[in-house]
């Protein structure tokens, strides 16, 4: 997996080529690939990808130019990436795409969701991951030398949910409801559906990080029962 902890695609592999270099030697000794990232430079690398059983994720928060903006400011818009999956798609490299965060008052527009999953859907992507914020310490009191009215209205949304492992969440009810609706917008789609550390393994059709495409033991889709790995 490339990565999981920061986007293996970074302006200056442009320049060093550390992640293609890292790609080469996995695929030459027979590695599956997993590759979540934000950056279009993905496509690079696609003659690579044939090379081994590859996963190109992207993370889409929305389709929203200026919102793209405000959340990730430094990543490539949202056009960018739909157009890097199609890409990705019409080379038959599985393509998976996240939505995440969501974001309550920002990114969850119901209408502007249902936009979304489509225009992934028409790009090509084969499975849908979802996953709603999860604030660690401190985010709110960050948040709010920002834009103090959105932490007021983060930190009400938040009040009574638990906290596990450092990361605040929201309250069930106000996560199941997040979950379940974009969940009947992907299957209506015909997409496989997961959500991400949410508690919710029961609604997965399939594992939360798209690696069932890169793994030949495992089926592509199995039951709503499956666990979510992370």
């Amino acid at each position: 997996m490339l990565s999981d902890c920061t986007d293996p695609y970074q302006p200056l592999e442009v320049q060093y080529k550390i992640t293609q270099r890292c790609i080469e030697a996995l695929a030459a000794n027979g590695f599956p690939l997993l590759i979540v990232t934000k950056s279009d430079l993905v496509t690079r690398d696609l003659e690579l990808f044939r090379r081994a059983k590859t996963v190109v994720v992207f993370t889409v928060t929305t389709l929203r130019k200026d919102l793209a903006r405000l959340i990730e400011p430094h990543a490539p818009l949202p056009s960018r990436r739909i157009a890097a999956l199609k890409r990705i798609a019409e080379d038959e490299v599985y393509a998976v795409a996240r939505i995440d965060p969501i974001i309550p008052k920002l990114n969850d527009d119901p209408r502007e969701l249902e936009e979304l999953v489509a225009a992934l859907r028409a790009a090509g992507v084969s499975h849908i991951t979802i996953s709603t914020l999860k604030p660690i310490r401190g985010f709110f009191n960050r948040l709010e030398e920002a834009d103090s009215e959105l932490a007021k209205t983060l930190r009400e949304i938040y009040a009574g949910g638990e906290r596990q492992l450092g990361y605040q969440y929201l309250p069930t009810t106000v996560r199941l409801k997040i979950v379940e609706r974009l969940r009947a917008v992907v299957l209506s789609h015909g997409l496989s559906f997961s959500s991400c550390r949410e508690g919710l393994p029961h609604l997965n059709t399939s594992l939360c990080d798209g690696s069932s495409y890169c793994r030949p033991e495992r089926p592509l889709t199995s039951t709503p029962a499956i666990s979510e790995r992370f």
